[in-house]
């Protein structure tokens, strides 16, 4: 958290900053873990300033801000990080502003309560290095049925476990691979190498349709209340969760049993066992 739905809300929300002009780069004093910041600040700040900006994109969970030297500034917000348009939720955790003329918006902040994230100027070759093709899978949204189920069909791992390798695909995280696996009836513990056609075919829409509706409600705020949107409010798609942090509760599509938790890969996975069974079918 934040996956694609509440990356793609980030970048969606600074949209209207493309053709202002960089007029000042502001480290915000932190007394938190400070984030990672590449190259160094005074570098960044120098190649940064004056600079007008060309585009803003999303690759897979990072927020990309094009410039016109042909370099990009990429926010990765990883656990609880935030790009902003709007007045912070709280600041103390702010870590850096970008002031900015001729546009719309004066500035836009990164916020980050943990400190996980980081901030980091490419140029186009590094770009290629660092999240091309051999580091960065495509995107989820991107990807047709037939092209994932090549990528993942001869793979040992258990399906969850595969959805959130970002070399595979790109954006899906715990929370979302919880709720497309439900979505397609598909138990999170089956072995990719032993998945049918029909339930790729099933987890490639579920994996599509949930991720645009999620976008279309701006992302999910869960109850630590951190992720917001570019003007610090929540987004709307926690309400739609079917399974995610339900542990205990009844399941909302079969309504007879309850949701279970359980560790994959150090992360938690919520599943029906009734929904989601074992068996191919």
């Amino acid at each position: 958290m934040p996956e694609l739905p509440e990356v793609e809300t980030m970048r969606r929300g600074i949209l209207p900053i493309v053709g202002s002009t960089i007029s000042a780069v502001v480290r915000c004093p932190c007394p938190r873990k400070p984030i990672g910041l590449s190259p160094a600040f005074p570098t960044l700040k120098r190649r940064l300033v004056g600079q007008k900006i060309t585009a803003i994109e999303r690759l897979g969970k990072r927020v990309v801000v094009r410039i016109e030297t042909g370099d990009a500034l990429i926010f990765e917000p990883r656990m609880t990080g935030l790009v902003l348009v709007a007045d912070p939720p709280s600041r103390e955790h702010l870590r850096l502003r970008l002031d900015l003329k001729n546009g719309p918006l004066p500035a836009i902040w990164y916020w980050d309560r943990r400190g996980l994230g980081s901030i980091r100027l490419l140029t186009a070759k590094q770009l290629a290095e660092q999240l091309g093709n051999a580091t960065l899978g495509p995107d989820a949204l991107s990807l047709s049925a037939e092209e994932m189920r090549q990528r993942f069909a001869h793979s040992k791992r258990e399906i969850k476990v595969a959805l959130l390798d970002q070399r595979a695909v790109a954006g899906i995280g715990n929370l979302y691979a919880a709720e497309i696996l439900h979505a397609a009836k598909v138990h999170p513990q089956a072995r990719c190498q032993r998945l049918t056609r029909d339930q790729w075919e099933r987890i490639h829409a579920a994996m599509r349709r949930i991720l645009e509706l999620a976008i279309q409600y701006e992302g999910s705020t869960l109850s630590d209340g951190t992720y917001r949107n570019a003007l610090n409010k929540s987004g709307g798609y926690q309400n739609e969760h079917r399974v995610y942090d339900r542990a205990g509760e009844a399941c909302f599509t079969c309504r007879t049993v309850k949701v279970q938790r359980i560790v994959q890969a150090q992360r938690a996975t919520f599943f029906c066992p009734s929904c989601q069974r074992r068996g191919k079918k």
